[in-house]
């Protein structure tokens, strides 16, 4: 299988904020529009330049989506910023082609049974339907980048064998994606499938740049991103504060956390060109836009070397 040396420190490192749609699809209570680009703007404020800004489905699959076309008329977009939206299907992406999008992520499951859970098709009904959504975007200057849900296990199945996201991924490089996505849906990855996965797909597909989705499920999510790097995969999907969880696949939990992700790499000398301050402030604000406590640490750690004040702690008596 093919293999790629360790990414050198120094190296930019993508982080993709997904919050504004993976994260924000699975509050059961709808969030303002004006609260979404409240949102998105301050993580773009933070350094951010790739976010997944929403989601083009069906209103009544996901309620929370709703409003894809408002969010996206209303975020300010900095220089450099590259917008995408998810796309399930033709409908999806008939309606990301004409709302300002520089890239639609397709979506579609390695298991059998999440695939029918989540677009109500099977995988290769959902593999044949691509040919009409790459057609309809080939029209456009519309990036396609090529998602695979439950690339590291499926709930229902267990075991996805590297084989199947192989040729998955195969189909979408001879389709013309630009990259595939690996996607952690019910954070099942472990660093030893990730790195299977990796190197199957750059066997089969040597062509597509591979992205990197983790779930922190079982907490070993930003193990597996040192696992990625290890493999020369230099782009990560987190979200915000650690938002998330596929409404569709049981027992699932959130995604890495951005600033969490930011302060790892970082720490370990690669370059994200994100301001780690201003992301937890970001985190911090769309903490209390949810109403609850979310799950990243160095939101409520801070940074490794924040300082505080002697006078305020309390001194051990005896």
């Amino acid at each position: 299988m093919a293999s790629a040396a360790l990414v050198p420190h120094g190296t930019r490192i993508t982080i993709c904020e997904v919050g504004p749609r993976d994260g924000f699809q699975s509050e059961k209570t709808f969030i303002p529009t004006r609260k979404k680009i409240e949102i998105a703007n301050a993580l773009f404020a933070s350094g951010i330049r790739h976010m997944q800004v929403t989601s083009f489905v069906s209103p009544r699959a996901v309620p929370q989506m709703a409003d894809a076309e408002a969010v996206l008329d209303g975020i300010d977009r900095p220089d450099g910023a590259w917008v995408t939206a998810l796309v399930p299907n033709l409908r999806g992406a008939e309606r990301a082609a004409g709302a300002g999008v520089d890239a639609v992520h397709t979506v579609l499951s390695a298991s059998e049974t999440h695939n029918r859970k989540n677009v109500n098709r099977s995988v290769d009904q959902s593999l044949d339907e691509l040919d009409a959504v790459f057609d309809v975007l080939s029209r456009t200057n519309i990036a396609v980048e090529g998602g695979i849900a439950t690339a590291f296990g499926c709930p229902f199945e267990g075991v996805v064998p590297p084989e199947q996201l192989a040729r998955i991924a195969r189909r979408y490089q001879d389709l013309g994606a630009s990259s595939v996505s690996l996607g952690d849906t019910t954070g099942m990855a472990t660093p030893l499938t990730v790195q299977a996965a990796i190197r199957a797909i750059r066997d089969a597909a040597p062509g597509l740049d591979i992205h990197l989705h983790f779930h922190n499920t079982r907490g070993v999510g930003l193990a597996c991103v040192m696992t990625g790097l290890t493999e020369g995969v230099t782009h990560y999907d987190a979200a915000v504060g650690g938002l998330g969880g596929c409404p569709f696949a049981a027992g699932a939990t959130g995604n890495i956390c951005t600033e969490d992700l930011a302060y790892l790499l970082q720490e370990s000398g690669y370059d994200t060109g994100v301001d780690l301050e201003r992301v937890i402030e970001a985190a911090a604000l769309t903490q209390d836009i949810i109403g609850r406590a979310l799950p990243g640490q160095v939101l409520k750690a801070g940074p490794r070397l924040k300082r505080h004040d002697p006078d305020l702690t309390v001194t051990a008596a005896g």
